[in-house]
């Protein structure tokens, strides 16, 4: 199941951020930093790691794949298909719906510190 694997890359993804963010000095400290090992891109985009923004990018697209396939398996269920239960389809619903809250989450912080970066006087 590789849905699996992309919940956990993203759980991984989010408490690495969490680290940099609570280390001394914040983020600001990190810019020329290697990345920690959790903090690694889903295995279909591997350059995407090269800045912020494709790692961002990634990461949402993890979160789409996953609730992709936790569409799949609910039609295929409804289907029929003797090969989905409901068990599994409810998992990977959800599976789908922690990453998506997560990712939310992720997004609340982002903006939540461009706002106080933005209240700062300079």
């Amino acid at each position: 199941m590789s849905g699996i694997s992309g919940v956990d890359q993203i759980l991984g993804q989010i408490r690495a951020m969490r680290q940099l963010t609570s280390a001394p000095g914040g983020a600001g400290g990190v810019a020329g930093a290697a990345l920690p090992q959790g903090l690694q891109a889903p295995a279909q985009a591997p350059a995407a790691t090269d800045s912020f923004g494709g790692m961002l990018k990634a990461s949402v697209q993890a979160v789409n794949q996953t609730q992709q396939q936790a569409g799949a398996m609910a039609t295929a269920w409804e289907r029929g298909d003797s090969e989905v239960s409901l068990t599994q389809v409810m998992v990977s619903l959800q599976k789908a719906d922690v990453s998506f809250k997560a990712m939310m989450e992720v997004r609340n912080k982002m903006v939540d510190a461009y706002q106080e970066v933005m209240r700062m006087s300079v």
